[in-house]
């Protein structure tokens, strides 16, 4: 039976053995790296793992002692969750992880630091990081999150006790919703079939109607786009939007941490900030901007995964497949634009949306990028 606190691990039986042995074994390995693709719940795993490993219920994991709760809602003093806002972490971020790590334990056995995207390490960061895993204070241990192996430095994978995280099935997504959350059933299924089991996304699109418009706006612009002019609207309407949606969410979080600064400092609203003291904000400020830029790539490359989605479905019914469709509610249209077209262009068109995610990821000039995407996915109905 699965302890409580793995309860929200969508199809992980196997993780879940493998972490319920180490914790009751009470003496776990120092040192992990977690790996699944996005969405798959390498974070959650990691919660859930901390949070049994400090249980002090019998059998650990109880999911509900203030021990559990406080870990898994990231508040407990002794579990440390590190990310990064900006695209990887410096070596003086790494430095500052490293001295936390200092710190012994002061409620719970064992002092534990979480890195979500130990992936966005680069070699010199990861060579600093290299020695604390190595020789970690007693009672430390270390829990790295990537979406892959490869995307960590050898020498630090080579070190720690891998976790790989599979993808779960579309119902298992589905029936994680309707027990977590009391979502609506056929709701939960059409969300974890648009998500490609992203639990993280499925969550979103079953909760919030405008996500699930926002999200047809994209998946249906094959069906929209037919002329060159068409196309060059296409991409700057998800350039700005992207680009909206970034300003929205780095907007807030600036707003909300200066709002804190200043209240640690003890002033007021409209107080002017003195001369010792703005540097800190000017801190903030800079990592704002660099949480936007990262914001803006990761909202364009979501929506760039959700237009993939379309053609796929299109190469599925092509090949005559039988899999299930991501877009089954669009199945009609599907087979119609599947009709005018030969699978080869198909094929090439998935391409070129990966070449454009690609670029944009090298800093490519985004609405660049996009116009000769929409320009390359333009349908001709008279070649087949």
């Amino acid at each position: 039976m699965i302890r409580p606190v793995f309860a929200d691990l969508a199809g992980q039986q196997r993780v879940i053995t493998t972490l319920t042995e180490q914790v009751d074994q009470g003496d776990p390995t120092h040192a992990w790296l977690f790996t699944g693709p996005p969405g798959s719940g390498r974070t959650t795993a990691a919660r859930a793992f901390a949070a049994a490993l400090q249980c002090t219920q019998s059998p650990a994991g109880c999911g509900a002692c203030p021990t559990c709760v406080s870990v898994v809602a990231g508040k407990h003093p002794d579990v440390t969750f590190i990310s990064t806002e900006k695209f990887e972490y410096q070596v003086r971020d790494v430095r500052e992880i490293i001295t936390q790590a200092q710190d012994k334990a002061s409620q719970a056995r064992w002092r534990i630091i979480i890195i979500e995207d130990a992936d966005r390490m680069s070699e010199r960061s990861g060579n600093v990081m290299l020695k604390a895993i190595e020789e970690p204070p007693a009672n430390m241990i270390w829990i790295l999150c990537a979406p892959s192996p490869a995307d960590v430095l050898v020498t630090i994978r080579s070190r720690c006790r891998a976790v790989n995280l599979s993808i779960p099935s579309t119902e298992e997504v589905a029936q994680l919703l309707v027990r977590r959350d009391g979502l609506d059933l056929e709701l939960a299924r059409f969300a974890a079939r648009a998500s490609q089991s992203h639990i993280g996304v499925a969550r979103l699109l079953a909760r919030d109607e405008q996500a699930r418009i926002q999200r047809e706006k994209v998946v249906t612009l094959p069906l929209r786009v037919t002329t060159l002019p068409q196309a060059m609207e296409a991409a700057a309407e998800i350039s700005k939007l992207s680009a909206e949606r970034a300003e929205h969410i780095t907007g807030a979080d600036l707003q909300h941490k200066v709002a804190e600064l200043r209240k640690a400092n003890g002033l007021g609203e409209e107080e002017n900030i003195p001369a010792g003291l703005r540097g800190q904000f000017r801190e903030l400020e800079e990592n704002a901007k660099r949480f936007a830029r990262r914001a803006s790539f990761d909202a364009i490359d979501r929506t760039l995964t959700d237009l993939t989605t379309f053609f796929r479905d299109v190469l599925s019914l092509q090949l005559h497949t039988q899999v299930e469709l991501v877009n089954e509610h669009l199945r009609e249209k599907l087979n119609a634009f599947a009709a005018h077209q030969s699978h080869e262009k198909t094929l090439s068109q998935i391409d070129a949306i990966d070449e454009t995610r690609q670029r944009i990821a090298a800093n490519v000039n985004q609405l660049m990028a996009l116009e000769a995407l929409m320009a390359r996915l333009l349908q001709n109905p008279g070649r087949r």
